[in-house]
């Protein structure tokens, strides 16, 4: 722990990161204590965190952007931090970051080990699933990390719903979902290390609202395409055109011409997804489509993607997106107020 005046921070930094999210953290971690009373009073409060930037071996780089950086310390330096960020480290969904961060996963490991909160942005959380920080744990990322986790870690148990994964703090982890969700792990930080009023003081000055309904609403199927399973593959194009169809998950059994159970098997392993789950998923994504540009009335995107029930599909919308399919309207329509007049300007 650290034995100075104030908690400190770590903020885990590589060419990977995200300028926004580690000089946005350090921005805003940084001015708690001081920034509010100056907005006020015009007189600068005293700083009440110590914040540092490090990277494996301390030495400036560039991050994401070409963004310079100047690490204020190495990570085999003799920092005791408080709490530790891992920034998002960003890398392909097709590309595991295997043996990429020895350096960084080792160090930690140690800090860990000695008591320190571990945290993370994004991607940040493969840091700590390549290190088998988060076997055994619940934790999240990005949702479009999802098949990642569940093909390569799958010891973790992957919250894609997640905005902030507090399950794991009594054991000092704590993840946290897409880039911009450092807005929510750093109002809980402030509210860890230095009370609940500095962190809505701070949330005042920076306007930070929080993601208080999670990923899903963002969320996005993400569809890679089976090869080496050729009836599968078959199957997942043809579903694709023919989401809407009636007993879709028994006409794809009867086109791959295998036997219903062995069907489910071979799919669930080329996909992630139980066949029903992926016709469901794949539903949803179209009907979040026709919400978002179009003004069809809620029953009638349902019914054009093969729901004619209107309570099985707010049923299911919800249960996948999290929120109803008019509040999910209504929420991507303030977007698209602020985006049509640009376009149309384009």
């Amino acid at each position: 722990m650290s034995h100075g005046k104030n908690p400190l921070i770590v903020l885990l930094a590589a060419p990977e990161t995200s300028a926004s999210v580690l000089y946005g953290l350090y921005d805003v971690l940084a001015s708690v204590g001081a920034v509010y009373s100056d907005m006020l009073a015009g007189t600068p409060g005293n700083e009440v965190l110590d914040i540092k930037i490090a990277s494996a071996d301390g030495k400036p780089f560039h991050c994401l952007g070409n963004i310079p950086v100047e690490p204020h310390i190495a990570t085999d330096d003799e920092a005791s931090p408080d709490a530790v960020v891992v920034c998002d480290m960003y890398t392909s969904i097709y590309d595991v970051p295997k043996g990429r961060y020895p350096r960084e996963i080792a160090w930690l490991r140690k800090v860990h080990d000695k008591g320190a909160l571990v945290t993370s942005v994004c991607s940040g959380s493969l840091l700590l699933a390549e290190g088998g920080m988060l076997d055994g744990r619940e934790a999240t990322a990005h949702w479009a990390y999802r098949d990642m986790f569940q093909r390569h870690y799958p010891q973790v148990s992957f919250r894609n719903e997640s905005i902030l994964c507090l399950t794991e703090e009594a054991d000092g982890i704590v993840t946290a979902g897409g880039v911009s969700a450092w807005h929510d792990l750093t109002v809980y930080l402030i509210t860890k290390l230095c009370g609940y009023q500095h962190a809505i003081e701070t949330a005042k000055v920076f306007l930070i609202s929080g993601h208080s309904e999670g990923q899903s609403p963002y969320a996005v199927m993400t569809r890679p395409m089976e090869t080496s399973d050729a009836q599968i593959s078959d199957c997942q194009t043809w579903i694709a055109e023919n989401y809407e169809v009636a007993k879709p998950v028994e006409q794809m059994v009867a086109r791959s011409g295998l036997n219903a159970r062995t069907f489910s098997r071979r799919f669930k392993a080329a996909t992630g997804f139980a066949p029903i789950e992926y016709v469901q998923a794949l539903r949803i994504e179209e009907a979040k489509q026709m919400l978002e540009t179009d003004e069809q009335l809620v029953d009638e995107v349902g019914v054009l993607v093969g729901y004619e029930d209107p309570a099985s599909f707010r049923r299911v919308f919800k249960r996948g997106v999290g929120l109803s399919p008019a509040a999910y309207r209504k929420k991507f329509q303030r977007i698209s107020q602020i985006a049509k007049p640009m376009a149309a300007k384009a």
